[in-house]
């Protein structure tokens, strides 16, 4: 018999480690980062009638979870009743995924939606979709991983995929630094007015700050993008400061304004493994010797003001980034979701050598 439970945060968190086991390469936020969404304290949730999570359990053990919430400024901005689910785990059980979509379908239905989507992940620069290829490969911070048998329950619920995406990883190790810019176009770059800003810990609010404003306006016309508000995007990328290896972001100013930026970091995730996702007395001695063995980097964002596009600003970064983690001692880089209809994003990641690593679409389900 399944049990349902709303709101309980014990159950949700431990809910993957048992669906999943230990064998798999599924790695969780940090549980006080999970706990810190699924709050008020999130920008997204002005009041706690926006959001409610569900764990699903078998003989008292949790096998499954979902989230369900609204974002209430893309439906405002795009004209939809969309519902949202988020963090879908589950174990391979037809019983429990049907127990843990009605409860969310019947939640989003009973604010007034006509349709739910996911996976989107309860912030405003949300890890989105759910794996449908690539399962071997081991997920880098800000992507998501799970199981074969998730897009067979989605289906047999009555969910559709769309909106494909794919993620990408280059190794660094094995070539030597991408030639994406000839030397030529990147002096002529560095004469024509185009600078690299500092980045390091007394600078990074700044650089922030310009990455949030490269991202509104670099994406303002894609399909489901929402702005971000400063609140928004320092709720999520308040601790970069901490764990970021200054040498490997890049921000690039036309003359003294924001132009282009590549934001990346150490891939956290053999932390998060060793740690279980947890604060433990053990933290600093696992961190100091994750700090000394790191070699896996991911890029969470990247974009170029539009009047600076199809003006190799991008290579420009992209370059100058691998250059500095070769140096570094990096041997690969990963990448957030790109989808397909992103043409130009795709032909760059081909140019600069990058493999796919994980294919993703997006699930939905009209509500009668």
């Amino acid at each position: 018999m399944i049990e349902i439970k709303e709101r309980d945060f014990p159950s949700f968190f431990a809910a993957p480690f048992h669906a999943y086991g230990t064998d798999t390469p599924y790695v969780s936020p940090m549980k006080a980062d999970l706990q810190r969404f699924l709050s008020t304290k999130n920008p997204m949730f002005p009041d706690a009638t926006r959001y409610t999570y569900f764990t699903a359990l078998r003989g008292g053990q949790p096998v499954g979870r979902i989230t369900a919430h609204l974002h209430q400024a893309s439906n405002d901005l795009h004209h939809e009743a969309r519902g949202c689910f988020g963090f879908f785990d589950c174990a391979d059980d037809g019983e429990t995924a049907e127990a843990l979509l009605v409860a969310a379908e019947n939640w989003a239905r009973n604010m007034g939606m006509t349709r739910l989507t996911g996976n989107f992940n309860l912030t405003a620069m949300q890890q989105a979709g759910v794996m449908t290829d690539g399962f071997n490969h081991a997920p880098y911070t800000d992507q998501i991983w799970a199981p074969r048998h998730l897009p067979k329950l989605l289906e047999a619920n009555g969910y559709i995929r769309h909106f494909p995406m794919t993620t990408f990883e280059l190794r660094l190790d094995s070539h030597p630094a991408p030639k994406v810019l000839s030397d030529s176009q990147r002096a002529h770059l560095l004469r024509q007015g185009f600078a690299f800003a500092p980045v390091n810990r007394s600078t990074i609010a700044e650089r922030l700050e310009d990455a949030r404003t490269i991202l509104n306006q670099s994406f303002r016309d894609n399909p489901m993008f929402v702005p971000v508000s400063a609140e928004e995007f320092n709720f999520q990328a308040k601790d970069l400061k901490w764990i970021m290896d200054p040498r490997i972001s890049k921000v690039v100013h036309y003359q003294g304004k924001p132009a282009g930026a590549v934001i990346a970091i150490p891939d956290l995730n053999p932390l998060l493994r060793r740690l279980g996702s947890r604060l433990r007395l053990s933290l600093p001695w696992h961190y100091l010797h994750y700090k000394a063995h790191r070699d896996r980097a991911v890029v969470i964002f990247q974009g170029v003001m539009p009047e600076f596009q199809s003006q190799s600003v991008n290579p420009l970064m992209l370059g100058e980034m691998a250059r500095e983690m070769i140096a570094a001692g990096y041997k690969t880089v990963g990448g957030t979701w790109i989808a397909d209809e992103n043409r130009a994003s795709l032909r760059q990641s081909e140019k600069a050598g990058a493999k796919p690593l994980h294919r993703l679409h997006l699930f939905s389900k009209e509500l009668s």
